[in-house]
């Protein structure tokens, strides 16, 4: 078992390191030319999503969407909700903006900002109907793990921002970190694991599988899927 740590206040630590990388002209341009269309800037208000996609619709969020693969395939499959996505490192937004533009999509946004933070002083109670949590970094260090994302503050900060009966789904290919997760959401009182006993649920066909994650399969890391509901 690998028991979390108790619960402590979230942003004493953050969860990720930025490291932006090698930037593509083409990302840089996306950048530049897709922001106005696509991106939010958050200032640390609250934020209006009605007005921002210009509708009421179903609400998805993706959590750290990385290049915006499996962000921009879902918004393309599924007109009628939206997709919000936040993501930290230039070069994945950057990448996110040009499948975005290039699939003239209207039903995408993202912001480039800490997760939390947004979570916190951005949306309200019971903004989101979905949660994705797809492959986040499981620093494996044990002198790491106050580092990882889920922890139980943040599931409880989760289970605010979602509707009644919303969905948290969640992927690692770490299958220490998919157990830490598992006991975190376990342990929650606002969510009930979908699988029951068994724990994990089969990969959702609507998740499609990414660069990443076949990348990790080869290496003989096979990925793990939860999903919760909020109760």
């Amino acid at each position: 078992m690998h028991e979390p740590p108790p619960a402590a206040p979230h942003r004493a630590i953050r969860s990720f390191v930025r490291r932006e990388g090698r930037i593509t002209p083409a990302q840089q341009r996306a950048l530049a030319d897709c922001w106005p269309r696509y991106g939010i800037e958050f200032d640390g208000g609250a934020l209006d999503l009605d007005a921002r996609f210009g509708r009421r619709a179903p609400r998805t969020l993706e959590i750290g969407f990385g290049d915006g693969e499996t962000l921009v395939a879902l918004a393309a499959a599924h007109p009628e909700r939206d997709y919000l996505g936040i993501e930290v490192h230039a070069p994945g937004v950057g990448h996110c903006l040009l499948r975005a533009a290039a699939a003239g999509l209207a039903n995408l946004r993202v912001i480039r900002h800490d997760a939390v933070e947004v979570l916190e002083r951005g949306l309200a109670p019971g903004a989101l109907d979905e949660v994705l949590v797809y492959f986040p970094d499981p620093w494996p260090k044990k002198r790491h793990h106050k580092r990882r994302l889920v922890q139980r503050p943040f599931a409880a900060l989760l289970a605010s921002r979602l509707a009644s009966g919303g969905t948290l789904r969640l992927a690692t290919d770490w299958a220490p970190y998919a157990e830490w997760m598992r006991e975190v959401l376990d342990a929650s009182p606002e969510f009930a694991n979908a699988a029951g006993a068994d724990g994990f649920v089969p990969r959702p066909a609507a998740r499609p599988v990414t660069k990443f994650e076949r990348r990790g399969a080869r290496l003989g890391q096979a990925a793990r899927d939860l999903e919760y509901r909020r109760r």
